[in-house]
């Protein structure tokens, strides 16, 4: 049951979600198993500075405390590398960082029985309807792919689902992220909690300390 933050006025929020991208290293696994994200990412893109090998992303799972789901990042991808990496890794679901169509979803379908989150580069409004009508079971919204810079957020307005939020986010500004109307069911951070190109122990623990007892003010 997912856990609900009580707000006054007899209302509740569902606390949001926390997604850390981008592992390569036991030791980040290490402070994963002691922070409890809800989600962590695997990049399998080959241009990817956080590109991971499916074998050696398989042997980090292998690692994973039970209970925090992996996620396969790939971006154009053929159907049977996604299949791939999904068995090999042990993935628990599958996010498409590329050109993907409804038509690929579809076709991956008939590959993989994972949940697959979509990602979209949010600059215009008609970027967030392209969103909302996706066939994936989640979207992910992000300004540019893998750029780590926030975007306009009074974009997401028209979104109405379930939706992951990347880009720019830190320890220092993920409330502002977390007041967004509607809010993110997700939040995905990646190099946000780095420092020397590796995930930082006390960035990650901010942050999802941060987001776990962050409490939106009612107005």
């Amino acid at each position: 049951m997912a856990l609900l933050l009580f707000l006054s006025g007899g209302t509740f929020c569902e606390m949001a979600k926390v997604k850390i991208s981008g592992l390569t290293h036991e030791v980040e696994i290490g402070i994963m198993n002691e922070l409890v994200p809800d989600y962590v990412g695997f990049a399998f893109s080959t241009r990817s500075r956080h590109f991971i090998a499916p074998e050696h992303a398989g042997y980090l799972r292998s690692k994973l405390r039970r209970g925090i789901k992996s996620v396969g990042i790939f971006a154009n991808e053929s159907l049977r590398n996604v299949a791939l990496c999904v068995e090999v890794a042990g993935l628990d679901m599958v996010q498409l960082h590329g050109d993907e169509t409804a038509e690929y979803i579809a076709s991956l379908r008939e590959y993989i029985r994972c949940p697959i989150i979509k990602a979209f580069r949010v600059t215009k409004p008609m970027d967030a309807e392209k969103a909302r009508y996706s066939t994936a079971d989640y979207v992910l919204l992000d300004g540019k792919a893998g750029g780590g810079q926030s975007f306009d957020w009074s974009l997401l307005g028209a979104v109405r689902r379930k939706y992951f939020l990347a880009g720019g986010l830190t320890p220092e500004n993920f409330h502002k992220a977390l007041e967004i109307t509607p809010p993110p069911y997700a939040l995905d951070v990646n190099t946000g909690v780095e420092a020397n190109r590796m995930k930082d122990y006390r960035k990650v623990m901010k942050f999802i300390l941060g987001v776990k007892s962050f409490k939106k003010q009612q107005i």
